[in-house]
């Protein structure tokens, strides 16, 4: 089995939205929450393979949140939408 297969394999990709389920986090540029991970994929989850499989599968912008740090300044931090963090563990 290649790689790529075994990344969009069906128990992967539970796998992975059972973890980015568990990590929880803030919603991405889409506002959808983790919550809704289930039924988008049960309906986009041929579609997203298939970009994947044809190199066509681009990532959504990330929002960009600032968090305060002890000093009073602020640091950068990038929020990817919850189909890009599923994406992401199911390669890791």
């Amino acid at each position: 089995m290649e790689l790529i297969e075994e990344i969009l394999s069906q128990n992967n990709l539970k796998e992975a939205i059972r973890r980015a389920k568990i990590n929880k986090g803030a919603p991405g540029v889409d506002q959808r929450s983790v919550d809704e991970l289930d039924s988008y994929f049960e309906k986009h989850q041929a579609e997203i393979k298939e970009a994947i499989m044809h190199m066509k599968y681009r990532p959504q912008a990330v929002r960009r949140v600032y968090i305060p740090k002890p000093n009073g300044k602020k640091r950068p931090l990038g929020i990817p939408t919850v189909v890009d963090r599923v994406i992401q563990q199911a390669v890791a």
